[in-house]
């Protein structure tokens, strides 16, 4: 898509994010996992408006947020039991990446 790298691995986690709420219970698929999904979004969502941005700061505050409301998502899936531990391991895998670096290119917007 981008050059970003960022914008790539959300692509991909998006991509699995959709194959493991496909296994949800039909009553959290379109709950719980419709939160995710919008979540995802938005997160992909907010890396392109603040690629494209001059002034970055609220997009990647927003963005940072959102990234810190998919991993409580997430971990609330695999508690409630809907996310199999494997897949969930897989998944914050995906979010630690992000956020990491998430909160790189907030301290690169700073200087």
């Amino acid at each position: 898509m981008e050059d970003l790298k960022i914008i790539q691995k959300t692509y991909d986690m998006i991509e699995y994010g959709y194959s493991a709420i496909a296994q949800f219970p039909k009553s959290e698929k379109y709950a719980l996992g419709n939160d995710m999904k919008r979540c995802m979004h938005q997160i992909l969502e907010y890396e392109i408006v603040g690629h494209k941005k001059y002034y970055k700061k609220t997009t990647l505050r927003d963005l940072d947020v959102e990234v810190t409301k998919l991993r409580a998502y997430t971990r609330l899936a695999k508690d409630l039991g809907f996310l199999p531990f494997k897949k969930y391991e897989v998944w914050s895998r995906f979010n630690v990446e992000i956020g990491k670096m998430v909160g790189g290119w907030i301290k690169s917007a700073k200087q």
